[in-house]
């Protein structure tokens, strides 16, 4: 096992004759990557979360149930073949009047096994289209969290990759002038040696 020293808080910001101006580049690049991702990814999560959940709202105000009757008689499935019906939910063609009054045609799940002309309440918006059931305010809230949460990460972690990148570059660079540091030094200890 190779000797580990005491861990040095800091060591890029304290003063060291060793310390080269690439260590000093990497401290400011951690610093500022951390600074800006954080706050960055805070603020990004909290506005689309606000977003997200004013949305489902507007949703839940905007959208009505509406009656529709079913066009054809749905085929029962095993379920409900087996004396219980109306457990599995299957596309169907449904027809309602839209806010216009004009006459609407689309598909909606329904219960298996349910005559033509059976009444299936369905959601619409203002334009009298299908729109799925809106969500309860529970539901908003943890789709919500979830969105801003998984944005603002995306959003924290650009200027941390980017600050990575650059540590990658300034470590490459390191490692070159390592290896042409180590050629110079090689020439003269073998001119020295002969």
């Amino acid at each position: 096992m190779a000797f580990a020293g005491p861990r040095v808080c800091l060591w890029r910001w304290r003063r060291n004759p060793l310390r080269r101006r690439s260590d000093r580049v990497e401290a400011w690049v951690l610093l500022v990557g951390w600074a800006l991702g954080v706050p960055a990814g805070v603020l990004v999560g909290l506005t689309v979360s606000g977003t997200v959940e004013a949305e489902l709202a507007r949703e839940r105000v905007e959208w009505r149930p509406v009656q529709a009757r079913l066009t054809e008689p749905v085929p029962g499935s095993s379920l409900a073949r087996s004396g219980v019906p109306g457990i599995e939910r299957v596309w169907a063609e449904v027809h309602w009047s839209a806010p216009d009054g004009s006459d609407r045609r689309g598909q909606a799940r329904v219960r298996s096994g349910s005559p033509a002309g059976a009444p299936v309440t369905v959601w619409t918006d203002r334009q009298g289209r299908l729109v799925a059931e809106p969500t309860t305010p529970s539901e908003a809230r943890v789709r919500a969290v979830l969105t801003g949460t998984f944005v603002g990460a995306a959003a924290a972690a650009l200027p941390l990759a980017g600050g990575r990148l650059l540590r990658l570059r300034l470590e490459r660079e390191r490692l070159e002038q390592w290896e042409t540091d180590w050629a110079r030094f090689d020439a003269r200890w073998r001119r020295r040696a002969s």
